[in-house]
């Protein structure tokens, strides 16, 4: 069921009606639970075992471990609790790649690990996550365990979020269940605004800038270098108004019946450093590996050469999170090191101290988003062949086909007059207001264009691959 099929409109408006209508907060969580275990078994009820098993484990985990004051017995039982959850996820995700991987080594020996067909679990790679960082951090004593099995069974599958993010952690959300959450006027705008937005960037320019990208990284190679350059940064686009639209859409249809999730991205593109970039980018999941991989890991604090390592490791396995391939491997790795490069220049030059003139801050700029688009490539080819034959039609081109697609120049014009305009502090005037005539005319407009231009065929959302 996606937010933009018409089974969810329907669910969605009966959800909403009975939360209304039912004025005990106790039958509310009940209605939203059931609602997002529906929404969950919608994909395949199948998979309601895995996230139902999940929940019931880490729950008796944290209970157990903060009823004990032996040591031993918390350390096990946070450790069962990562082997069960990363044991599903390693199994369900990544099997059929590691049998793959070591077939190819084990060729020439003439042996062959058995495969299996593995049906990847709607969400796993999310609410994975979610679970992890709430036994993580009652361990670490900064969370007070959840005694309501209900408010706890919801955390985990509250529907909005549950299928891709944004990651969200018990801290910001338990206590949210804790009060009756109000269902106002206000809130119901803000969260169609949102929605609404959301809808825009993902039907109207991620879903239309596919059928350009799609050509032109189907057909790797065939395209001159201005072609290859568009599709790229046209990909960069789609990515983001998918992603973006998905957690806009996500955030607003919770905080119109009345809960708050954190913000997923904002404006990536106007970062001036890689570092800025992943501040700006998934904030969710780049927080989220920050403070339970990275931090652990030992940080900052071992040394120089301690910390590139460690800034590399993190976002390699930030990398593989995203998906079961080597090409994501080498995404995650060039953001690595990126990363560490960038680390590097900014202490040794004492930059974040400094007035960054505009001229070097637009050279920054270039920069990073030469670093973010080459990535990209990767993140999207199907494997190196393909990313390579994209790659040296940017650098190294031959000729091609020579195609200036208009919509995907447009939507680039489009986004990046946002982008700068909130660069140089005017994003007021983007700012649609309960108060102000303009509202109204700019989200009906934009509900018209998503109904006009709907392109046909069906279109996932981009981030579903990586469940």
């Amino acid at each position: 069921m996606l937010f933009t099929q018409i089974e969810f409109v329907v669910f969605f408006v009966a959800l909403f009606i009975f939360l209304v209508a039912v004025r005990s907060h106790s039958l509310q969580k009940t209605a939203l639970l059931i609602g997002s275990y529906y929404f969950y078994a919608y994909w395949d009820f199948r998979f309601l075992a895995l996230v139902g098993g999940s929940t019931i484990i880490d729950y008796v985990l944290c209970r157990v471990m903060t009823s004990s004051e032996n040591q031993k017995v918390r350390k096990t039982c946070l450790i069962t609790s990562l082997i069960v959850n990363l044991g599903a996820l390693a199994f369900f995700k990544y099997y059929g790649f590691f049998v793959g991987s070591m077939n190819e080594l084990l060729e020439p020996l003439g042996w062959n690990l058995r495969s299996l067909s593995v049906i990847l679990p709607v969400g796993i790679s999310f609410y994975t996550f979610q679970t992890l960082s709430y036994t993580i951090d009652v361990y670490r004593g900064k969370l007070k365990p959840c005694t309501n099995f209900r408010d706890f069974a919801l955390f985990v599958s509250f529907f909005p979020q549950l299928v891709a993010g944004p990651i969200v952690r018990a801290s910001d959300f338990l206590y949210q269940l804790e009060t009756p959450r109000k269902i106002t006027t206000h809130r119901c705008f803000l969260g169609f605004r949102q929605f609404t937005s959301g809808l825009f960037k993902k039907v109207l320019i991620a879903d239309n800038l596919a059928l350009f990208v799609d050509e032109v990284f189907g057909n790797a190679g065939a395209f001159d270098c201005p072609t290859t350059w568009l599709a790229v940064s046209a990909y960069a686009l789609q990515i983001y108004c998918d992603f973006s639209g998905y957690s806009d859409m996500a955030i607003g249809i919770a905080k119109s019946i009345g809960y708050d999730l954190p913000k997923n991205f904002n404006l990536p593109y106007i970062a001036t450093r890689i570092d800025k970039f992943w501040h700006r980018w998934h904030i969710s999941l780049s927080s989220w590996l920050r403070d339970y991989l990275y931090i652990p890991l030992g940080g900052n604090q071992k040394g120089a050469a301690r910390t590139y390592i460690n800034l590399m490791l993190t976002m390699v396995l930030g990398g593989l999170w995203h998906g079961a391939a080597w090409t994501f491997v080498a995404w995650g790795l060039l953001h690595g090191v990126a990363l560490a490069i960038t680390r590097y220049v900014v202490l040794k030059f004492d930059i974040d101290k400094k007035r960054i003139a505009a001229p070097l801050q637009v050279l920054g700029w270039a920069q990073t988003m030469v670093v973010v688009l080459v990535a990209w490539v990767l993140f999207r080819s199907a494997d190196f062949t393909q990313a390579t034959l994209m790659l040296r039609q940017m650098f190294w081109p031959d000729a091609g086909y020579h195609v200036m697609a208009p919509f995907p120049l447009f939507a680039i014009g489009l986004m990046a007059i946002g982008h700068i305009l909130t660069a140089v502090g005017h994003e007021e005037w983007l700012e649609l207001e309960y108060d102000r005539l303009r509202t109204p005319l700019a989200l009906g407009t934009m509900i018209l264009l998503v109904l006009v231009y709907y392109p046909q065929g069906f279109q996932p959302f981009v981030y579903f691959q990586f469940w």
